[in-house]
């Protein structure tokens, strides 16, 4: 996890120059977008450096892959059109007959794509379990059909924490114990960021990403990518990338290349707002839960705060990202429900945005329930109608503070 000065470079210079370098043809420091839906070829069946057609390769494409492979340690970078397409992929990896063991806590477009799209296909059924509970559960829930194992940490929204180390070591225990080949690890590294959090170097095969959200960093593209170093897999993805057609165009790949090259202090100053935030909250009387995995001591102490702080880390020390979600006590100034209180908060704020999305430099604020999480409704990922969450951004932390103190005393 930790990076060795002697070996590479650090993160943060990797994130500035990684797929960035200066053009090879002009020296540009910006490298140019390569907006072209085909190439000339050099003769029949003699495509020139390989490219064909931009479905299948693409140079500013090739550069993101490349960059977000080498953030997360991995040998093989594949985008795709979006966070959910990348899972559809993913998905396909489990075939008929095969089970996907998910964590219990889910984007809720996950879940409408295993539940809604994925199963009634005949492909991989997905069964839910609280992964985060600890080794004992994944053991109990691995059966000679699991052929992946899937879970975000930390997850949307309660922000769990699955330990992946000991999640990765226990599943290819339990696979040489029963001699078949172990099924796959994959994490959503979507909240932490590789800044924070690199899944590969803690034993998982693949690790994906909605690069709309911290990657990009500014809500201005739509792009997903999933990194492995299994070159198997990587073949499988890359068939599947360029036989469905999910692609990002080119100028989206640029934004997110240009996101990256900020990602490490963007990342720096995001934490550092939740942390504040979430202590704010945690003080509060009319809060009755605060979800953050910085919090490791008080009435709100997250429960996996001890392994957060082993796999989460900035710069050599402890980060959580910027994502913190809450419940609100009932009561307040208008003797309102939780519930009420909840939608009233998220219609007051002056600087959280009220919008489905997160990790753009702008703070935001939702009702997963009603906005991101519908999808789980009326199932067992089913999200409390009273939950709010917060995609804490990097504007000042007292400004942050103090909309949301204004917010809740209103509510």
């Amino acid at each position: 996890m930790h990076d060795d000065p002697d070996a590479r470079d650090a993160f943060a210079t990797r994130a500035v120059h990684a797929g960035a370098e200066p053009d090879e043809l002009t020296g540009a420091v910006s490298p140019p977008i390569y907006q072209t839906a085909t190439y000339a070829q050099d003769g029949v069946g003699r495509p020139r450096a390989g490219y064909e057609y931009s479905r299948t390769q693409n140079p500013t494409r090739a550069r993101l892959e490349r960059a977000v492979a080498d953030l997360e340690g991995g040998r093989h970078g594949i985008a795709f059109a979006s966070g959910s397409a990348t899972t559809a992929a993913i998905a396909q990896l489990a075939a008929a007959g095969e089970e996907i063991v998910v964590g219990d806590d889910v984007y809720g477009g996950t879940f409408r794509y295993l539940e809604r799209v994925h199963r009634p296909a005949g492909a991989g059924e997905a069964r839910y379990v609280d992964l985060a509970a600890g080794p004992d559960a994944l053991w109990e829930a691995l059966t000679g059909q699991t052929r992946l194992v899937w879970f975000e940490s930390p997850s949307n929204p309660l922000l769990k924490v699955t330990d992946i180390a000991a999640s990765s070591g226990l599943v290819r225990e339990r696979a040489t114990q029963s001699g078949r080949h172990p099924p796959l690890v994959v994490v959503d590294n979507t909240f932490a960021s590789p800044a924070l959090q690199r899944p590969l170097e803690l034993g998982a095969d693949i690790v994906f990403h909605s690069a709309t959200k911290y990657l990009g960093g500014h809500s201005d593209t739509v792009l997903g990518v999933a990194v492995t170093s299994d070159d198997a897999v990587a073949e499988r993805l890359r068939f599947l990338q360029n036989a469905m057609g999910a692609v990002p165009g080119p100028f989206d790949c640029f934004l997110v290349l240009r996101g990256l090259r900020t990602l490490a202090v963007r990342m720096e100053r995001h934490c550092a707002n939740a942390m504040a935030v979430a202590r704010d909250l945690a003080d509060r009387d009319d809060v009755a839960a605060v979800r953050y995995p910085g919090l490791a001591d008080g009435r709100h102490a997250h429960p996996q705060a001890a392994i957060a702080a082993r796999q989460m880390r900035l710069g050599g020390s402890p980060a959580f990202g910027g994502m913190v979600s809450f419940l609100p006590a009932e009561g307040g100034r208008r003797g309102r429900t939780a519930a009420e209180r909840a939608i009233a908060i998220c219609e007051a704020t002056r600087l959280f945005t009220l919008g489905e999305s997160l990790g753009g430099v702008e703070s935001l604020i939702e009702l997963p329930a009603a906005m991101t999480h519908m999808s789980v409704a009326s199932s067992p990922l089913a999200v409390d109608p009273a939950l709010v969450r917060l995609s804490v951004g990097i504007e000042a932390a007292g400004d942050l503070v103090a909309d949301l103190a204004q917010a809740l005393d209103g509510a």
